[in-house]
């Protein structure tokens, strides 16, 4: 039992260092005529299926394509939704020396500009367009003044995509090189990229899925935005790693999700808790026999307990809960099947293998006893090498011991099950999305109308937390909501438009003048603005 909060790793199964292509070229050797991808349709019927050993040979070609285009080490994006091209990217890229950097398909202008100038990349490998983005005439525009862009291919153009395979030689490759920039939005407004390496995500997705309880041969729909580490790495790479079948989907449709389900007989699913939550409610419309779900996974925000039995109910398995950010690969801890009631509900679990997790007073950096509160930190392979050329936020994000400072509060028990009990950072989860409020100001206050604003989290039922913001004005003029959020969708994703809009005369300021949000979220629950919405 531990006296301090404080858990040094435990080594695990999975611990020779592996390159993601040379996990591929593993996979395909022992499993090369097993089911790899299915893909789906948007009503769920299964489309292109590749087996390992055909999804091996087809990263292998795209690989010496994108070698012959672009030297070891170069950056490329890739901006799409969930396709099975994005993956062979993802694999072709890594045994090609690259770096993918993954772009969220809901940008816009002025967000795709700044990844692609920020992460210095040299090619864009999109598709047309996604739930009415037109994102080939955004890319247009963007990289019509960025003449880094040497490269522009649409994932869909097989000709062009992988023209130059005959050509392309492929490096040397080690585990520790750097493979994936992220992009998580940072307090100061400006995105930061998270560096990440081979073994960082291939291990993490492995052990992630492995305490999952996902076994070779086993299937599961892949549902989740393939740009962001959930996606990418513990479903694609820990999936793969693992031998299971994915079933990609191209986007999530509950629906469609529960008609798949009863039809391929997959044992596990992801999702955040507004997802699962969705899929309940379409089985219980639809009285589809889901019985074959053996492991639930969701991480974003803690399950209610009401939740965890409703998932037991339907689906005969309880919900095991994922903790982690882009800059751990992503999962720290999580919680196991077989866990006690009240920790699957109220902790996030216990670290995973090789993983060490101490809990650090926030003004000191030492170690506090079990039981009190502070700062959780991590350390060990799944750390990030930095972020993307900025020194600054790298040393204030990992010590000088190599400890990564989360910016959550928590508390850790004698066993080392981790609760979450609070944020030292500004930040947001809305359905299990990380949204920063600094991001969101600094846009809307580019409105003529706007003088002053405070962006703030509030309880949501179905979200767990909605955006609110509280705005005060240049003049008379006030905007409706309906101008606002046209505004912010020209600006920012949909997911970042506040859902509540709020003019306050003034605002409840600290002693050294800065606005105190807390209040506002305190006075916005206690009804006393007016709120608008859209």
């Amino acid at each position: 039992m531990l006296t301090e909060s404080l858990w040094l790793a435990r080594q695990g199964a999975f611990n020779e260092p592996l390159t993601i292509g040379a996990m591929l070229a593993k996979q395909a050797a022992v499993r090369g005529e097993g089911a790899a991808l299915k893909e789906l349709s948007a009503s769920g019927e299964i489309g292109r299926v590749w087996t390992y050993a055909q999804l091996h040979d087809d990263a292998l070609r795209l690989a010496c394509a994108l070698a012959s285009r672009h030297a070891k080490g170069a950056r490329i994006a890739v901006w799409a939704n969930n396709i099975p091209e994005w993956i062979l990217i993802e694999f072709a890229s890594a045994m090609a020396g690259l770096t993918l950097v993954t772009v969220n398909p809901g940008f816009q202008a002025r967000e795709l500009k700044y990844v692609l100038e920020q992460s210095r990349a040299e090619g864009l490998y999109l598709v047309d367009e996604f739930r009415g983005n037109p994102m080939a005439r955004i890319a247009d525009e963007v990289c019509a003044a960025l003449p880094a862009i040497r490269h522009r291919i649409r994932l869909t153009d097989h000709a062009a995509l992988y023209d130059g395979e005959s050509r392309g030689r492929l490096p040397d490759v080690a585990p520790s090189d750097v493979c994936q920039i992220q992009y998580t939005s940072g307090t100061t407004g400006f995105p930061k990229g998270a560096l990440l390496h081979h073994w960082g995500l291939l291990k993490n997705g492995h052990d992630s899925m492995t305490r999952a309880g996902v076994d070779p041969g086993d299937a599961f729909v892949h549902h989740m935005p393939l740009f962001h580490t959930t996606g990418c790495a513990i479903l694609v790479l820990g999936g793969m790693a693992r031998g299971a079948t994915m079933l990609l989907a191209p986007v999530f449709d509950p629906d469609m999700v529960v008609r798949v389900i009863e039809r391929e007989r997959p044992k596990f699913m992801l999702g955040v808790p507004t997802m699962i939550v969705a899929l309940i409610e379409a089985v219980e419309k639809s009285g589809r026999d889901v019985s074959s779900i053996r492991r639930i996974m969701s991480g974003g925000s803690m399950v209610p307990p009401e939740l965890v039995r409703k998932a037991q109910s339907v689906f005969g398995s309880v919900i095991q809960i994922v903790y982690g950010q882009t800059e751990a690969s992503p999962v720290i801890t999580q919680t196991r099947h077989d866990d006690a009631f009240e920790d699957l509900c109220f902790t996030i679990g216990s670290p995973l293998s090789d993983v060490d997790v101490s809990i650090r007073d926030v003004a000191t950096n030492l170690v506090v006893p079990v039981g009190a509160q502070g700062e959780i930190c991590a350390r060990g392979y799944l750390i990030m090498d930095g972020y993307n050329d900025n020194p600054e936020a790298t040393a204030k994000a990992i010590d000088k011991d190599g400890w990564l400072h989360t910016g959550d509060l928590g508390r850790m028990d004698e066993r080392g099950f981790v609760k979450i009990t609070g944020r030292v950072k500004e930040m947001i989860i809305r359905g299990g999305e990380n949204l920063f409020p600094a991001e969101i100001e600094n846009a809307l206050l580019e409105h003529e109308a706007i003088l002053e604003i405070a962006v703030v989290g509030v309880p949501d039922e179905k979200w767990g937390e909605q955006v609110a913001c509280f705005m005060r004005a240049k003049g008379a003029a006030r905007p409706t909501p309906v101008d606002l959020k046209t505004f912010m969708r020209a600006r920012l994703a949909a997911q970042k438009t506040p859902a509540y809009w709020i003019w306050v005369e003034g605002w409840p300021l600290t002693g050294s003048g800065k606005i105190q949000k807390f209040k506002l979220a305190e006075a916005f629950v206690r009804g006393e603005f007016e709120v608008l919405t859209a």
